[in-house]
């Protein structure tokens, strides 16, 4: 009986998901985003973000940086609003409110300050800046989600030259959520000023200075370590991974442009994606071969990271789906109301896929968990 309990608790051992997992499940919520402004929608994949972020992250200094991404969301919905009001000015539709218009001079013509302010002006500002709120609520829990230090590691070795700028990228928003949980609790026990704006003035500069100070340091060591170092090269090798990287990108650009342009011939479409994709994928490999370096225990997929990988991809290609064959359901427009057809609810919930699918998340009790020994946690178990 003891046997089978301690072998059902070990099923889903608390691990790291691997980063890119994640990061392939937030772009799958990311291109459904951009594939519909249908605010029901919309609103479906903000919550299984936030869900699956609050179920699944750990309590590593990355993971609080959520929180900041959900005011990030809410102050661009707030400014898309205000800048429809501001530079709306339209008086087709209902009204709801007549602001008085500055006038312009002869160099603006067409653009006109305040004014009539209508309803539909005001829907299509909240359903635009709600699609640019959930894309970015989607790279926030990726942020929240992957360990950067591990997706560093996963890069191939044709991109370590500017990992370094990548980690500075990458972490200084995580940083700053750390940086701001440090800097408060220090001047809360120091006292001083509690006004609003005076302790905002005295947060905002020590965070920002210690998250970049933070950021740059780690890029300092990567760099001190050799990460990103090149060997000796020749140059008949650096001509040959230019010459196949500037082939692979005017084949996918081609390709890409052709794809979006019905007009362009068919041949230029597929084809050309194809071979210029081959050419990048055979300069990187070319590229790689000049990069030497040893790996401590590399990072593996397994079902798990599979799963959530999938799921994100699913929930993409759903929406795209949904746009593509039902086109009033995705975009819906601003003098009906939005339907919520089936085909995208059951898209956007194969993002919650991860909340059953990923292991538990480390945190400091479950690694306190597993580094006690066997016979430890079965004396502890014995009444």
């Amino acid at each position: 009986m003891s046997g089978a309990t301690r072998s059902g608790a070990r099923f889903r051992i608390p691990r790291d998901l691997h980063p890119v997992a994640w990061w392939c499940w937030a772009i799958g919520l990311a291109v459904g985003a951009s594939c519909t402004t249908n605010p029901l929608v919309l609103g479906l994949l903000v919550a299984v973000a936030c869900l699956v972020v609050f179920s699944c992250r750990g309590d590593q200094p990355w993971a609080r940086s959520f929180r900041l991404y959900l005011w990030l969301a809410v102050l661009v919905l707030v400014i898309r609003i205000l800048f429809r009001v501001l530079v709306g000015g339209n008086d087709a539709g209902h009204v709801l409110v007549s602001l008085p218009e500055v006038p312009l001079p002869d160099w603006a013509a067409g653009i006109s300050l305040l004014g009539p302010l209508s309803r539909e002006e005001l829907l299509a500002a909240v359903y635009e800046g709600l699609r640019l709120s959930t894309l970015l609520l989607t790279v926030g829990a990726a942020n929240a989600l992957a360990n950067p230090k591990r997706l560093m590691k996963s890069l191939p070795p044709a991109l370590y030259e500017i990992g370094t700028a990548m980690v500075v990228a990458i972490t200084v928003v995580p940083q700053l959520a750390d940086s701001a949980r440090r800097v408060r609790a220090a001047q809360q026990l120091r006292g001083g000023e509690r006004g609003r704006v005076r302790g905002l003035r005295r947060l905002l500069v020590p965070i920002l200075e210690d998250a970049f100070e933070r950021s740059l340091s780690l890029a300092a060591g990567m760099d001190a370590r050799g990460y990103g170092r090149a060997g000796a090269v020749t140059a008949g090798q650096r001509r040959s991974t230019g010459a196949l990287m500037i082939l692979g990108l005017l084949g996918i650009c081609v390709g890409v442009y052709a794809f979006l342009d019905s007009t362009a011939p068919r041949l230029l479409a597929g084809p050309m994606l194809a071979l210029g994709s081959a050419c990048a994928l055979a300069g990187f490999a070319v590229a790689g071969r000049r990069v030497r370096r040893t790996r401590y225990r590399p990072e593996t997929w397994r079902v798990p990271e599979l799963l959530v990988a999938l799921s994100g991809v699913a929930a993409g290609a759903g929406l795209w789906a949904v746009q593509r064959w039902d086109p009033l359901a995705a975009h819906p427009g601003v003098l009906v109301a939005p339907p919520l057809a089936l085909g995208a609810v059951a898209a956007v919930l194969c993002g919650l896929l991860p909340v059953w699918a990923a292991p538990p998340p480390l945190t400091a009790t479950s690694r306190g968990e597993l580094a006690v020994p066997e016979v430890e946690r079965e004396a502890v178990a014995v009444p």
